[in-house]
């Protein structure tokens, strides 16, 4: 047996009013992969950030030993000069340095306070080689993919010796593809000797590399199982502390009238103007029907999506869009919300939410009007409304006052959509609405999916898991490449015949 290289001892950490982990337990052997999951607010990301020195020693109570000594890591220089590296969820490269900078960006390689460039280069060359990278080490982070910039943050971390990688959910922005690549180069670190801690959603990219799991719940650990005894169903169960007989609650559709068309419609890029990104689609919603978008990265789902709510992206747009059989001016976002439009954003960070901000606030932006008596926010009507919200949606906070950006992200996703039923839509657009999220999380918010549907609105999911798609939709559109290449329904549709219509173009209804 591999020798244990780090042991974290009963690790507590308290925010005002939230105890985020209670007698946590961790061990991670040398060389091995191991991967921490749980539902959001399990405490997962919190753990790591105690373990890096994010949290700092004194912030906390318990212990942490790494290889053999007892560890006070007061900042994340500390924990980094023993080889301990945490790559965070949210990317922490400057867009506008290039790869070579960015690899060495507080680790410059100087000679008496002179960076070395050639030095730079050919280093950062050398590591990228390591993970993989054939791109130009002079080539700026905004000109490269998100998959190849989680690659970097990688050669980042080899940069500094590193002998402990922490990846806080690496996948959770990455093609099939991509994550393959990397999921692929975290068994090659295992082989030089590089511990690795996976925390990820996915359990079947768990199930894939992962030696032994840890399983968090409510800030405790529930168990840690060995590779022999990893199967999604278990893992499932410690997790939500409840078994999931079936990953998607039932639901009877009662469908109606068309309430929401778009035709003809036309996109063309925001910079390239000469470049159509959306070439003439038709989509069709009806009361009380989940409609879903499936599609390959950069198939104009997401695009098709802001164009429509408001114009929101690209230029020349052109199109009509019809609620009920009238034709609306849905040309600007606050033209599309009167219209009863509302978008929930695949970007819940940048987009959807103000993240220095509390939950109150976030909940009722999108309709003062609700809140307001003759123009003046009325703050009990909003304080009511906002813990209304926090009620229906299971929002896991202290209060209606706690700052969104500490929420866990199924929580802020939470938020997201209480600001637009608030703003009481008749369709409602969401853009990968469980991305990044835990399976627990994943099922209530397709459980409020299923309530709106009940409740007679149009509600169009936009999402790269096609079993989500397959899941909870009664009618599937296909696009690739800006075009709709194919349209079935739900109970008829399969993952087969979603890729071939994007292969071939078939499956377009009659």
């Amino acid at each position: 047996m591999e020798k244990t290289i780090l042991e974290m001892r009963g690790i507590t950490k308290t925010f005002p009013g939230v105890k985020a982990l209670q007698d946590v337990n961790l061990d991670v052997r040398a060389g091995e992969i191991h991967a921490i999951v749980g539902e959001n607010g399990a405490g997962k990301s919190t753990l790591m950030k105690v373990l890096s020195g994010v949290y700092p020693h004194g912030s906390y109570t318990g212990e942490i030993h790494y290889e053999g000594q007892e560890c006070h890591f007061r900042g994340i220089h500390d924990s980094e000069r023993q080889g301990i590296v945490i790559i965070h969820q949210e990317l922490a490269l400057v867009p506008l340095l290039s790869i070579a900078e960015n690899i060495y960006l507080g680790n410059e390689q100087a000679t008496y306070g002179v960076i070395d460039w050639n030095a730079v280069r050919r280093g950062a060359a050398g590591l990228l080689a390591k993970v993989g990278l054939k791109e130009d080490p002079d080539t700026l982070i905004t000109n490269i993919g998100v998959g190849k910039q989680q690659l970097v943050e990688i050669a980042k971390a080899l940069s500094k010796e590193v002998k402990l990688l922490i990846l806080d959910e690496p996948t959770a922005s990455l093609s099939e593809k991509d994550s393959d690549a990397l999921l692929s180069l975290l068994v090659e670190f295992k082989k030089q000797g590089i511990a690795s801690i996976l925390i990820s959603h996915k359990l079947n990219e768990v199930g894939k590399v992962a030696d032994r799991i840890t399983i968090l719940r409510d800030g405790r650990t529930i168990e840690t199982l060995d590779r022999h005894d990893i199967s999604e169903d278990r893992i499932i169960t410690s997790m939500v502390g409840r078994t999931l007989e079936d990953r998607f609650p039932k639901r009877t559709p009662n469908i109606g009238e068309t309430i929401f068309e778009v035709r003809n419609w036309v996109v063309h890029h925001p910079l390239h103007i000469d470049r159509q990104v959306i070439k003439g689609v038709d989509i069709s919603v009806r009361k009380g029907e989940v409609v879903g978008i499936a599609g390959l990265m950069g198939a104009g789902r997401t695009e098709f999506a802001m164009s429509v709510f408001g114009k929101s992206y690209g230029q020349r747009v052109s199109g009509e869009v019809f609620l009920h059989g009238k034709k609306i001016d849905a040309s600007t976002v606050g033209r599309a919300v009167a219209h009863g439009l509302a978008y929930a954003t695949e970007d819940r960070k940048t987009f959807g939410l103000n993240l220095i901000d509390h939950i109150k606030h976030n909940i009722t932006i999108a309709n003062l009007k609700g809140v307001a008596n003759n123009g003046v926010i009325d703050d009990m009507r909003e304080l009511n409304i906002a813990n209304d919200y926090r009620k229906r949606t299971n929002i896991r906070s202290s209060s209606v006052y706690q700052t969104t950006g500490n929420l866990s992200g199924g929580n802020q996703q939470k938020v997201v959509l209480s600001k637009w039923l608030f703003s009481d839509p008749e369709v409602l657009i969401l853009d990968e609405p469980t991305r990044g999220i835990d399976v627990g999380a994943k099922y209530e918010i397709y459980t409020i999916i299923n309530k709106l549907a009940d409740e007679g609105k149009g509600i169009v999911v936009i999402s790269s898991e096609m079993p989500e798609l397959l899941g909870i939709c009664d009618r599937i559109y296909v696009m690739n490449e800006g075009l709709i290449v194919g349209e079935m329904a739900g109970s008829e549709a399969s993952q087969e015949k979603i890729m071939r219509a994007i292969v071939r173009g078939e499956g377009k209804a009659s």
